[in-house]
């Protein structure tokens, strides 16, 4: 049988050591040799001797989640194999992190992590319930992290003589050093004409980084299309 789809390129080649790789531009490939954690309903194929099961994540974060609606779904994958991670075709990007590095990333956009990462729900600074909430994950410690987007990133310095500003919706991750704050980019009488579609922004102050997704659009609304 022959075709272009058993391209070389197609192709998975087996692991070499355990652990988080890149097997294309739209799925992650994870060697397991004892678990690895990643948002439920990730996995599109493995083999090997693995177990899903889901992850609890306690009881206040388990309310921030349900509030609202931009929490992470875990689940744990044990065992020994291989698993590979992909959702919806997004693009997937490997993150390695080093001990004392810090990144924000919105729940949405994590596909998976290594076990020796720590990670925390924390609602964002100046973007409170009376802005309707922002909760992302804040990951630390030394280890892989795989995120996706839903076409191909933008990243942006931030420096303190360059404030960026980012819309809610379409925020991926950013340096978790930046201080937040949520700016308001038209007046009360535009509002209440209808708006331009850009009242609120989180502006982002401070020496890192932020990674956007090239759509405002939320995945779910956009899924209905």
């Amino acid at each position: 049988m022959h075709s272009d789809l058993f391209a070389s390129e197609n192709m998975v080649k087996p692991a070499t050591a355990p652990g988080m790789t890149q097997q294309n531009a739209k799925s992650l490939k994870y060697a397991v040799d004892g678990e690895c954690y990643a948002r439920q309903g990730a996995m599109v194929a493995y083999r090997g001797d693995l177990r899903f099961e889901k992850q609890g994540q306690g009881v206040g974060k388990f309310i921030k989640r349900a509030v609202t609606g931009e929490g992470l779904a875990l689940m744990a994958v044990r065992g020994r194999g291989e698993v590979w991670f992909a959702h919806e075709a997004a693009n997937c990007f490997i993150v390695d992190l080093a001990p004392g590095d810090a990144l924000t990333v919105n729940g949405r956009n994590v596909l998976c992590f290594d076990p020796s990462l720590s990670y925390e729900i924390k609602i964002v600074k100046g973007a409170g319930m009376a802005a309707g909430g922002l909760f992302n994950s804040v990951f630390t410690g030394h280890g892989k992290l795989g995120i996706m987007c839903e076409g191909n990133p933008i990243v942006i310095p931030v420096s303190p003589q360059s404030p960026v500003f980012v819309d809610t919706d379409a925020v991926v991750a950013w340096s978790a050093s930046l201080q937040t704050s949520l700016h308001r980019s038209q007046s009360l009488g535009s509002m209440l004409r209808g708006g331009s579609g850009e009242a609120v922004q989180l502006r982002l102050d401070g020496e890192g980084f932020v990674v956007v997704r090239p759509s405002e659009a939320r995945p779910e609304a956009a899924a209905k299309h």
